[in-house]
């Protein structure tokens, strides 16, 4: 991945996600994808881990459905072999890092 790659998806990521829009964002995700979120594993009381597109989606819409005021701020991008970090601030100040591995241009 270059950079300019990596600003363009964490743009319309991020574009997403302060639009509450999940149809845009889930187009940047395999059908199969497996998502681990400390987050989940508090939501959802198991392991953490999402597995596919549906799961996530469902995962997702609860989540805004319980934080209506989600918003989150850049604070940086990395770009690795094949994977992406994304930095930002959430809507309580908290700092999050997502880690993205690519399969193709789609995260997996």
């Amino acid at each position: 991945m270059d950079h300019v790659t990596a600003r363009t998806f964490v743009d319309s990521w991020l574009t997403a996600w302060n639009a509450h829009d999940l149809d845009a964002l889930l187009t940047h995700f395999t059908d199969n994808v497996t998502f681990r979120s400390p987050v989940a594993a508090q939501l959802l009381e198991g392991d953490g881990v999402i597995r596919g597109k549906d799961a996530l989606r469902a995962y997702w819409d609860e989540g805004l459905r319980r934080i209506p005021d989600l918003r989150f701020e850049l604070v940086g991008s990395y770009v690795g072999v094949n994977c992406l970090v994304i930095n930002y601030r959430n809507q309580k100040g908290g700092l999050v890092n997502e880690v993205l591995i690519f399969d193709g241009p789609l995260v997996a």
